[in-house]
């Protein structure tokens, strides 16, 4: 190009409604517009603020800038109208290779492009809409055996408008095909087509099941209807084995009630090999009824029962593992209450929590759920928010001064003022000006999020998935192979079929199909319980793994708002006066510095306090302030002003005492009174007072790098690093360089989570493995930038997020091990005679394993790690 230009425009101001700059739109956007002419090259990137934009490469000889314009508010429209997404929640939970099932029927339907389906019941459609209908898509997701009713309806398309979530250039092994598309939608003038019907019910029975059987209903014993039948099954097998030893009945006594445990152990099995034959699919329920056919056959009636038994058992609790960990995100969407008490003119009106209103007024007495996002209006109480951002204590609320800032700026109102939906009211009664409607509320926001994380693949996972595709085929040809082994050994054709059904028994990856999304299901759950919002097994399974984890100082690792913490007079002059007349000066100044020092004075001072007045008070920019106290000019500031006044230079003492402060990480002022030198006061952002024992325990949990990347001077970030026991810390930084310091830690130690407010950090959160946010439980933009979001502010969140996800991570290794070790052993072992009887108890047995180890996440706890592990790691030097 011989004049190459650049242009950027906001990506969502063009695609409005996508939340995701990974979302396949995207990529149509850039695709659509490359080659275009006068275009060179489209492609995304990011401003200082982290927020996504367009860049194009084009000549301006060829194209002007208004028709470029112009071109890409055109494709964007179209691409907006024609493609959308639709979130579907099951009323009950699937059988992992169920939802895999439904997942590859949905994406046999012409103009879908892309589906997930998870065993937790969370179904995610990608589809266009100019070959296929939301409407048709809900008709053949019925048709597949997914039922919905209106409670579980998670409507997004009411949710607030929010810039993107920055992409997560994380490990390469995320398969980005099947990111996360159930965030949002791409809405037109076909209303039908809202993305998120998420759960509507349209009245529509499925006709088949999918892939054998409706679980959500759970037949006509209930939800247990095939534990039930596996527990028959379970005692046909053993009375039947009991009067075969005893010899006692007809010798076809024995034969009649193994039949009968096939019938109620194969029950489901038959169906849902059935359904997968019809869908010309082969899975390990084919294979396990295959086997057992193939028992039965040899006359081995006992074992194929035995088969089929245990099969079904470890099929039954696979759904009871999915649907615990459902169970337990249905739990949080279930604190709000149902109702609020809304003041009206004339009184009170009890109304339902969905009519409800930004600027109404409710009612909540004491010891009640609130109903609402909001602001305390009237009344003081505490509250208890454990349900939304895990913290242990109460938080004390109060009225907030202004109503419709407030409500304006709800992310920022203070802790004590605003209140979230489903927390529990203390002693007091309030009254709360909503805030956010029932649909936006950061309860509602959560338990969505996490809906649409279940439905994302670990890279675990898509690993087991990749391998299954492989083995099963590899297992059938060995098993095929298998029935010829007469030609190679003399042995009749019964023993031959025996073993090669032995084998099939043996190599069918049951357990494996399950290890890894009962453990990230569980996980994720256990996670949301504790006020930690994790964003599928991506995210869990990379932070589970880490050695690195890098911190933003200001508002992170310390309070975000400086404190007086030295007063250092001299010689002849008394820590009061020095005080006295430093808060009657800076009580003038609106600085935050000045704020800092008054309210830290009138707490040291207390009752000793005088009443020292300061008159003529004024700023010199860039040095500090002056003012005449007793008739007497006072000068506080930097150093360097009293090098610029006339008078007495900075005496050596006062000089050391400053440089002995400054080397310390604070900020100093020296205070002059006259012709005399009072002494020298510093501020400093301090630590929060848990970082360093937050440090010790990410420590003992594996963490060997623990990195500050701050704006502030190097001295204060050593200084804060020291005390809270960092490895190392880097000041100095600006955002652009602290993007660059994130990728040379990534290139350094291969991953690396970056823990932010999730606003000012997005850029580096976004550079990350994995980005954490703190305090995003009212911050519509910390809760979408973030993988991790921890609810409170409130670093103590952090280890247990760290502990929950290595402790997923180790049980998805010892799941792995058990299931590939046992396929490992048993293969071998039945090809040298083992039976199908044993290789069936050890088969089956490891699938129950599998599934008892992911459901003790469920029951994982805050501060698991012995107090003298914790102690141990604090290094010298940090303060606790």
């Amino acid at each position: 190009m011989t004049d190459s230009s650049k242009l950027r425009l906001d990506l969502p101001l063009i695609l409005p409604d996508v939340d995701d700059v990974e979302d396949h739109c995207v990529q149509r956007l850039t695709e659509a517009l490359e080659g275009r002419p006068g275009i060179s090259e489209a492609h995304v990137v990011r401003d200082p603020n982290g927020q996504p934009q367009l860049c194009l490469h084009y000549d301006q000889s060829a194209v002007s800038i208004t028709c470029l314009r112009e071109l890409v508010g055109s494709v964007g429209a179209q691409l907006s109208e024609r493609f959308s997404h639709l979130t579907i929640r099951a009323d009950g939970s699937l059988h992992a290779r169920a939802a895999r099932g439904v997942a590859a029927d949905l994406r046999s339907v012409p103009g879908v492009l892309e589906a997930d389906v998870s065993g937790s019941g969370s179904v995610r459609i990608e589809y266009d809409r100019l070959l296929v209908s939301a409407e048709t898509l809900r008709a053949k997701v019925a048709t597949l055996g997914i039922r919905t009713t209106g409670a579980n309806a998670l409507p997004t398309d009411a949710a607030p408008k929010i810039p993107p979530r920055p992409s997560r250039s994380g490990d390469e092994s995320i398969d980005h095909a099947n990111h996360d598309h159930a965030g949002h939608k791409h809405s037109g003038p076909d209303h039908s087509d809202h993305a998120d019907h998420a759960g509507h019910d349209h009245g529509q029975k499925g006709a088949g099941g999918h892939a054998g059987h409706d679980h959500s209903e759970g037949g006509l014993l209930g939800e247990k209807s095939e534990l039930i039948l596996a527990a028959l099954a379970g005692v046909l097998l053993t009375v039947g084995w009991l009067i075969e030893r005893s010899g006692a009945g007809p010798a076809w006594l024995p034969t009649a009630t193994y039949i009968a445990a096939y019938f109620f152990g194969g029950f489901y099995t038959v169906k849902e090999a059935f359904e997968n034959l019809k869908a010309r699919r082969f899975e390990i329920d084919t294979l396990m009824l295959v086997a057992a056919l193939g028992a039965a056959a040899l006359g081995k009636w006992a074992e194929g029962a035995l088969l089929l038994f245990l099969f079904s058992l470890g099929h039954s609790l696979e759904h009871y593992a999915m649907g615990r960990a459902r169970k337990a995100i249905e739990a949080l969407a279930k604190l709000a209450p149902e109702t609020a008490t809304v003041r009206r003119d004339s009184g009170t009106e009890e109304v339902a929590v969905e009519q409800l209103k930004v600027g109404d007024v409710v009612v909540v007495r004491p010891n009640e759920r609130l109903p609402a996002d909001g602001v305390v209006v009237v009344g003081t109480s505490s509250v208890n928010q454990a349900p939304v951002t895990g913290e242990s204590v109460p938080v004390d609320k109060r009225p907030v001064d202004d109503i419709k800032a407030a409500l304006a700026a709800f992310d920022r109102v203070a802790p004590e003022h605003r209140v979230f939906a489903g927390t529990i009211n203390g002693s007091g009664a309030i009254e709360v000006t909503v805030a956010r409607r029932a649909e936006q509320s950061t309860m509602a926001r959560v338990v969505k999020m996490v809906t649409e994380a279940e439905a994302q693949r670990s890279p675990t996972q898509q690993f087991t998935e990749r391998f299954e595709r492989i083995f099963v085929p590899a297992v059938l040809a060995l098993v095929v192979l298998l029935l010829f082994a007469g030609i190679v050994i003399d042995e009749p054709f019964s023993d031959t079929f025996y073993r090669a059904m032995a084998v099939l028994v043996a190599a069918s990856p049951c357990a494996l199909a399950i290890s890894v999304p009962s453990a990230v299901l569980s996980g994720v759950a256990r996670a949301g319980r504790g006020g930690v919002l994790v964003k599928g097994g991506g995210p869990l399974e990379n932070l589970g793994t880490l050695t690195s984890i890098a911190f933003d100082k200001t508002g992170t690792l310390t309070e975000g708002k400086p404190k007086l913490t030295d007063a250092v007079a001299m010689q002849g002059v008394t820590d009061d006066e020095l005080l006295a007349v430093a808060l009657a000066v800076e009580e003038h100044s609106d600085h935050p510095l000045a704020t800092a020092i008054v309210s830290g004075a009138r707490e040291r001072l207390g009752d000793r306090a005088k009443a020292v007045v300061a008159s003529d008070v004024k700023s010199i920019t860039g040095r500090g302030v002056q003012a005449h106290v007793d008739g007497e000019a006072v000068y506080i500031g930097k150093p360097i002003l009293f090098s610029e006044l006339p008078g007495s230079s900075l005496p050596q003492d006062v000089k050391e005492a400053n440089d002995k402060l400054v080397a310390s990480g604070r900020t100093t002022m020296v205070v002059r009174k006259g012709e005399r030198y009072l002494g020298v006061i510093a501020v400093m952002d301090t630590p929060r007072p848990v970082a360093a024992q937050v440090m010790a325990e990410l420590r003992a949990l594996g963490i060997e790098r623990l990195i500050m990347i701050s704006g502030d001077n190097q001295q204060v970030a050593d200084a804060v690093a020291k005390s809270v026991g960092l490895t190392e810390a880097r000041g100095d930084l600006m955002p652009e360089q602290k993007v660059d310091a994130i990728k040379a830690l990534r290139k350094e130690h291969g991953k690396v989570a970056m823990v932010g407010d999730g606003v000012n950090d997005a850029p580096a959160m976004a550079n990350s493995t994995v980005g954490i946010a703190m305090g995003a439980a009212g911050s519509d933009v910390a809760l979408e930038t973030a993988d991790v979001a921890l609810m409170a502010d409130d670093l103590a969140q952090l280890p247990f997020a760290v502990g929950l996800s290595r402790s997923t991570s180790r049980i998805i290794k010892q799941n792995l091990y058990v299931s590939l070790g046992v396929v490992a052993v048993l293969i071998p072992a039945t090809i040298f005679g083992l039976n199908i009887g044993t290789a069936v108890l050890f088969h089956e047995g490891s699938t129950l394993l599998v599934v008892v180890n992911a459901l003790r996440l469920l029951a994982y706890k805050k501060g698991t790690l012995p107090a003298s592990q914790v102690v141990a790691a604090i290094p010298a030097g940090a303060t606790s």
